[in-house]
């Protein structure tokens, strides 16, 4: 079930208080999705993302997507403690209320040359438009079931990285996150809208690439693969995906 965020122009599936599950721009307007040439530490990107926003003409509270790129993968109490902090700002954009958020994200840490602290990669946010095409952002997932408990608990096929072991973690983080999530803003969406996907992962899982990603028709638009691990340590495959019309580089 989605909710709907009307000072943002937006509606989305709630999840967690750091994010949401995924978010799709209302009729008449559109998502526009803004990456960065390099990475920016979090409080400059906040502050040039609210530049590019209001610029546009549009209140803050038209952020509805943002991608992170963080050190090295939190600790679960480590994660919780950098969430906290990370939506202070949000709050004082109007966007969380404290309990619940509408923004959707993605977090990954780079193996390979990481940001010294959390960064901005890209953000995104709504504008009006005369298009009738839809828009939708899906947050990041990996192979965590969602509810109550520990990543422990929650993770498919926890530390296994043998072949198997990570075909299901694809398998799950491709149907049970992404299928599921884009299925629930309940007008068909599917792979067959997206035009951009991304895989975060520092394992090699192509003998799960045709079966898992491409029968599925996944690799509509391609795939963009990050050499990155998702936030939380022992989580080891995240995915995210979009259909967003207008993109640009600042």
């Amino acid at each position: 079930m989605t909710r709907e965020f009307s000072l943002g122009n937006y509606r989305f599936i709630p999840s967690v208080f750091q994010y949401s599950a995924g978010a799709a721009a209302d009729d008449g307007y559109e998502i526009e999705r803004v990456r960065f040439d390099r990475l920016v530490p979090l409080a400059e990107g906040f502050a040039l993302a609210a530049k590019f926003i209001q610029e546009a003409g549009r209140p803050l509270t038209a952020f509805c997507a943002c991608e992170l790129r963080s050190p090295a993968a939190f600790s679960e109490e480590g994660f919780r403690a950098f969430n906290l902090h990370y939506v202070k700002t949000l709050s004082e954009w109007g966007v969380f209320d404290g309990t619940t958020n509408p923004v959707a994200r993605s977090n990954v840490c780079p193996e390979i040359d990481p940001p010294s602290e959390p960064s901005f990669y890209a953000f995104s946010f709504t504008r009006p438009t005369r298009s009738t095409a839809p828009t939708f952002v899906i947050a990041g997932g990996a192979e965590a079931r969602e509810g109550s408990g520990t990543y422990v608990e929650r993770t498919v096929r926890y530390r296994d990285l043998s072949l198997e072991g990570l075909r299901e973690k694809v398998r799950f983080t491709t149907t049970s996150q992404m299928e599921s999530r884009m299925a629930a803003f309940g007008f068909g969406f599917g792979w067959k809208d997206t035009t951009g996907v991304q895989a975060y992962s520092v394992h090699d899982f192509h003998h799960a690439l045709v079966d898992e990603l491409v029968r599925r028709g996944a690799l509509r638009s391609g795939l963009t693969w990050h050499f990155a691990r998702p936030p939380v340590v022992d989580l080891e495959y995240e995915m995210d995906c979009r259909r967003v019309m207008r993109e640009v580089v600042i």
